[in-house]
């Protein structure tokens, strides 16, 4: 070989191995992002499906990545637990001990007994928001005379006492009456101002001074008038009935409404009377 083919050769076959060494780099590269593209890189704590952590998951025959490889969220892991949960665990039921189950919620099957200390206090107030701070409300007319075939409701002393609230052996020194039961329904037996209370105008109001407003008279408030009426419901031998209304003021017999939850142990109100 002459001198004048060796320098032209040399230079060539130095500058080719370079060239060999980045394509090959390039083709590892491509491997590795052909790989990454048909696996997943796990990173749980435990195995899923049998696979090392960190290992390389291929999709299946249709392209898909296995279930076996995709991790546990907390939501799953959570559903995998209710799966054996037992059907009391997960039945919706009444939040009290003593109620009657009506389907999507349940009234309780004794009226509220008022301590000795609140003798004489049980009007709409005071049931009404007792009947809240114990978890309900107070039922509505329609809703008591629902119930009146389910639920012994105070009647007269003339009806079952198997089917109604009326007492079987009565005493004569705490009489013996008809009895009723407060609804959450309201009406007005008078019209204008006096239909529905008022709160009246404080002392001090002032009037928009902007505008050149008169302050306002004082008044004294009317917050529980005896215009506003609740109505009451009884048994009427299982099928239930008006009795009238009653001053907002006015004690009378209650009970109180839940809707349905399967949420704790229902609470023991045994109790009521």
């Amino acid at each position: 070989m002459s001198p004048n083919q060796s320098s032209t050769t040399n230079p060539t076959r130095r500058r080719s191995l370079p060239m060999v060494m980045a394509a090959a780099a390039l083709v590892c590269s491509l491997a590795g992002l052909v790989f990454s593209m048909a696996g997943l890189a796990l990173s749980q704590d435990k195995p899923a499906g049998g696979l090392r952590p960190h290992g390389l998951v291929h999709l299946n025959a249709k392209g898909k990545i296995p279930l076996a490889a995709l991790p546990t969220v907390a939501q799953a892991e959570n559903a995998r637990k209710l799966g054996g949960a037992s059907r009391n665990r997960l039945t919706a039921r009444c939040p009290v001990s003593n109620a009657v189950d009506l389907g999507t919620w349940c009234l309780e099957s004794t009226t509220f007994r008022v301590p000795v200390a609140d003798a004489g206090k049980n009007d709409y107030f005071y049931a009404t928001q007792k009947c809240v701070k114990e978890g309900g409300w107070l039922p509505t007319a329609a809703q008591l005379i629902g119930a009146a075939r389910r639920v012994a409701l105070k009647s007269t002393i003339d009806d079952d006492p198997g089917t109604s609230g009326t007492t079987e052996f009565p005493d004569q020194r705490e009489g013996i009456k008809d009895e009723r039961e407060m609804s959450s329904d309201l009406f007005t037996t008078d019209a204008g101002s006096r239909a529905a209370g008022s709160q009246g105008v404080s002392p001090g109001s002032k009037g928009v001074g902007n505008i050149g407003e008169p302050d306002p008279v004082p008044m004294p408030a009317d917050p529980a008038p005896n215009t506003l009426n609740y109505v009451t419901v009884y048994d009427n031998h299982n099928k239930g009935g008006f009795a009238g209304g009653a001053p907002v003021g006015k004690p009378e017999n209650f009970r109180c409404a839940y809707a349905k939850g399967s949420q704790g142990k229902p609470r023991d109100t045994s109790s009521r009377s």
